[in-house]
């Protein structure tokens, strides 16, 4: 018998770390190749980690929650042969997968990826997707790994799985009878719903005292705690808000919504029209999109905007890339996106990293007035409370009824004084008063 040793897999361009939130397999279960094994928790992202072997579990590395370094060993395998020959190859010793066998957008991901796949530079780890009969299937990696194997078109097999997912026991059954001569790769740049790979219930530690429950932390909370900790801990924070008035922009809203909705697919918020007046005041103040680590400043070129997107258990923080890019019906898009992502535990690593700056939507729970964490290491986040009738005084010496809304800036006092975030504020301000029923947000 041969002893294997799974390392825990690149998860990221940036990610230098993570931990093992959940082992679905223990010592003395028997796996097969590419089956998931555990779970790893990185910025808030889980993610399953396949076997690279066929084999019996011998022995588990790490413990449970536990940060450690990419590429550490985390697990032991016992598989069958010799020290002098190997009785499965693996991924390493297999030939390149052709990058042109599946064309779609990539899946966001919340189930395994390929073992090593920063180590192993000559295997491309697909966690790709195929377009099928004009709706997204999402596969496991596993399951790609092995149709491309075989040379077997996804569309073509039956999933047995939960809500018709292809299994790996599909995909090794599959009898090629109609298989056709090239798989036709699905068309690019279109959106791609996901369903969530089935995974096993993750079961909290519950001890009860008395009336009182205690309850064990999984590894997404874990995640967010010490995030907060270190924001707290590092960053000076300091805080300011200035009132706004969105009369304007409420009735272009609601000018806008019900086509939106008819020919787009998806409500229309305010939050897009709040995202793109940050965008457009980022542009004249450049000094609020940095970041301060290791005693040094940098300020960003590009401008991606956190967005915060709540599910039932957590609080996400995915990140649109080059907002600056984005109409208002660019943005609404993106958040959507997003934001059926995070509920279907299907954000990837990548989705959640390279935020210059936070745009956090608390107005719609009701909110009036917060002070917002900044999210580390970025140097501010602004909150959007929720918009109220007001009676407010005109110019003429009179009064009217206007919707008010109240920004709420948090900052690094490292990088940026209350000069510079009350410039801003003030663009972000005169921003959203420009938006009116002539504005196009196409």
């Amino acid at each position: 018998m041969v002893i294997k040793t799974i390392t825990l897999p690149g998860l990221g361009e940036s990610v230098t770390e993570a931990s093992i939130s959940n082992w679905l397999v223990k010592p003395g279960d028997s796996v097969e190749r590419y089956q998931p094994i555990a779970e790893a928790t990185s910025d808030k992202v889980t993610t399953e980690i396949p076997s690279d072997f066929e084999g019996t579990v011998k022995e588990l590395l790490v413990e449970l929650d536990t940060d450690i370094p990419i590429h550490a060993p985390i697990m032991t395998i016992e598989v069958a042969g010799t020290d002098g020959e190997k009785a499965v190859v693996a991924l390493e010793e297999e030939p390149d997968i052709q990058e042109e066998t599946v064309e779609a957008p990539v899946a966001c991901m919340s189930g395994a990826i390929a073992s090593n796949m920063e180590a192993n530079k000559d295997v491309e780890t697909s966690d790709k997707v195929e377009k099928i009969s004009g709706e997204g299937m999402r596969y496991s990696p596993a399951v790609l790994k092995i149709s491309q194997e075989k040379g077997i078109d996804l569309s073509r097999v039956k999933g047995t799985g939960r809500n018709g997912r292809i299994t790996r026991k599909d995909v090794l059954n599959y009898t090629p009878a109609e298989q056709p001569e090239a798989v036709q790769p699905a068309q690019t740049g279109q959106p791609t719903q996901q369903i969530t790979d089935e995974k096993p219930s993750v079961q909290l530690n519950e001890q009860h005292e008395g009336q009182n429950t205690v309850v064990q932390p999984d590894g997404v909370r874990k995640a967010i705690a010490k995030r907060m900790v270190q924001s707290v801990n590092e960053i000076p924070h300091a805080w300011l808000m200035v009132e706004a008035d969105v009369t304007e922009l409420v009735k272009l809203r609601n000018a806008y919504k019900e086509n939106f909705k008819k020919q787009e697919g998806i409500s229309l918020s305010f939050y897009p029209f709040f995202i793109k007046a940050v965008v457009q005041a980022l542009k004249k103040h450049p000094k609020m999109n940095a970041s301060w680590v290791n005693n040094e400043i940098t300020y960003f070129k590009d401008i991606n905007i956190s967005v915060a997107v709540a599910t039932d258990e957590h609080l996400f923080v995915p990140v649109i890339k080059h907002a600056d890019e984005y109409s208002v019906m660019g943005i609404a898009k993106e958040v959507n996106r997003l934001a059926q992502a995070a509920r279907n535990n299907t954000l990837k690593p990548e989705q959640m990293q390279g935020g210059t700056i936070t745009v956090n939507n608390t107005g719609s729970f009701g909110s009036v007035m917060s002070q917002g964490i900044i999210n580390y290491p970025q140097a501010a986040i602004l909150q959007i409370e929720s918009i109220n009738k007001r009676v407010v005084p005109t110019d003429d010496g009179g009064f009217k009824f206007a919707d008010m809304i109240n920004l709420c800036l948090s900052i690094d006092h490292r990088i940026l004084d209350g000069l510079a975030a009350g410039r801003f504020l003030a663009e972000v301000k005169e921003n959203l008063k420009q938006f009116k029923n002539e504005s196009d947000i196409y």
